[in-house]
């Protein structure tokens, strides 16, 4: 017998919200400013002004109104759209989404024991994935609402609660997506190994990876809108929804996360080239001409009544780099490393070094047009940044960069240290680190770790902050706030 979900049912009962439909935007409002999300009031407003005049019962263009008035950047939709799940959730319980004005009935393929067969709902979900039509859309949704309710909920102590693991756990998303593009494709007698239509599989690859994941997405939202409903939303909110991409932590970032973090660094090279051009141009004076000012003041008595300043060399200044590339922080490096190759056009020189117990310098690692990420893979695998237990040694670095590398530094240049600055209870090398900032016009720490971290266990950060001014760069937001008011003029 076949597990089936029939959609029209019911609706669970709505409970009151104070303050009614705008009572209840205020809460979504403050919501996505916990989530990061920058709203204010004038965003607010149109919101509310953007509700009087919609249809409701569209749920989508409510979406899209409330989108198109409350973010800013297109990195937030993401975490907006999980928020407006919870806040405008589909329906109430199982069975509530009626998505046709026909009943829409799917059953889960059984086998012999009266369990769920995993490979016959894989044909199950290839077959509707193909079609891409409104039915087997619709299709889609009732079957990963039955997914949900019969696959992922078990009992817990809080009650009945569901699981996205759960549901999909059994499940190969490689053989689906692989067969829904061997549907796309078809045979070719001509062409049997595919080699003339590249670019053909390509966009039918990436389709085809839109639609399983877009399906894998659903079963995540209906996971998410049931456990809403018997945990309540903000518990959801804060413990299923994850920060937007320019809030995540650099060092709590998993690999989805970092996969986001890395689109972000050309916007962000371009935002922060043009406030340093900006800067340039207006701070940009030259010294005061004496000899013309004198000359100039003869003719008012020789009273210099206007000062005639020299025309300043257009000089771009010096940056050097110095990074620690350890696995606790190699995320947070390896973004601020992307950043700064980004930004390589704002400087006359950028010379990186890297290290994680002894320093080399691995510039040539970044030329210009080559892959980042093929660039840091070869980097760590061919520089010697490892001499001898592979533990991260602030100290030992410092001592390598003023003995051997020290000449690279100059008076107009600066100095960018990326790390949490934990030495393993190591030599600090202050001494090393007080040649550091006397030979360079600037120095400064970006450290990936929260402040309330800095001096406890192996962190040496009290002892290196009385020598480099030291600033927390914990994610996106934080770095390119810092970086936009350190990076030299």
């Amino acid at each position: 017998m076949a597990a089936t979900r029939t959609s029209g049912g019911a609706r669970g009962e709505m409970r009151p919200v104070p303050g009614g439909l705008a009572g209840h935007l205020v809460d979504f409002v403050d919501a996505l400013r916990g989530k990061g999300i920058s709203v204010g009031p004038s965003e607010a407003v149109d919101a509310a002004e953007a509700v009087v005049v919609l249809d409701l019962i569209d749920r989508e263009a409510l979406r899209e109104a409330l989108a198109a008035t409350l973010i800013r950047r297109p990195t937030q939709r993401d975490i907006f759209d999980q928020m407006f799940n919870l806040w405008f959730p589909v329906a109430r319980g199982f069975g509530g989404s009626a998505e046709a004005d026909d009943a829409i009935t799917i059953e889960l393929p059984l086998d012999e024991n009266g369990k769920v067969d995993p490979r016959a709902l894989e044909d199950l979900i290839v077959d509707l994935l193909e079609q891409d039509t409104p039915e087997a859309m619709a299709q889609a949704r009732a079957l990963a609402e039955l997914m949900v309710e019969q696959m992922g909920r078990y009992e817990s102590t809080r009650g009945p609660s569901f699981s996205t693991y759960q549901t999909l756990g059994k499940l190969d998303a490689s053989t689906i997506m692989q067969r829904i593009l061997d549907g796309m494709i078809g045979e070719n007698p001509d062409d049997p190994d595919g080699s003339g239509r590249i670019m053909e599989k390509a966009a039918a690859a990436n389709l085809a990876n839109q639609r399983v994941k877009g399906f894998f997405q659903q079963v995540a939202d209906e996971v998410r809108r049931r456990t809403a409903e018997h945990s309540g939303r903000d518990r959801v909110a804060n413990f299923a929804v994850g920060p937007s991409a320019d809030h995540v932590d650099f060092l709590r970032a998993n690999d989805a996360d970092l996969q986001k973090l890395r689109t972000q660094v050309g916007p962000l090279a371009r935002q922060l080239g043009h406030r340093l051009a900006a800067r340039r141009k207006r701070i940009r004076r030259g010294d005061i001409d004496m000899r013309r000012t004198m000359r100039q003041s003869m003719s008012t008595g020789g009273v210099p009544m206007e000062l005639v300043l020299r025309k300043p060399r257009k000089a771009r200044p010096e940056l050097v780099v110095l990074c620690d590339v350890s696995g606790s922080v190699s995320g947070f490096s390896h973004f601020t490393l992307q950043l700064v190759h980004s930004l390589r056009e704002q400087f006359s020189r950028v010379r990186v070094f890297a290290f994680v117990d002894t320093v080399d310098e691995v510039t040539d690692f970044f030329s210009t047009g080559d892959d980042l990420a093929a660039s840091m893979a070869r980097m760590v695998r061919e520089a010697e940044i490892v001499t001898y237990d592979g533990h991260s040694d602030y100290g030992f670095a410092f001592r390598g960069f003023a003995e051997n590398y020290v000449h690279t530094l100059s008076p107009s240049g600066s100095v960018l240290i990326l790390g949490d600055g934990r030495n393993n209870y190591r030599d600090p090398a202050l001494g090393s680190l007080e040649l550091i900032t006397e030979r360079a016009r600037h120095v400064h720490w970006l450290n990936p770790e929260p402040k309330e971290y800095w001096g406890t266990s192996d962190s040496a950060t009290p002892q290196y902050s009385e020598f480099v001014p030291m600033h927390e760069c914990r994610n996106i937001a934080q770095l390119a706030a810092v970086v936009s008011q350190l990076l030299p003029v």
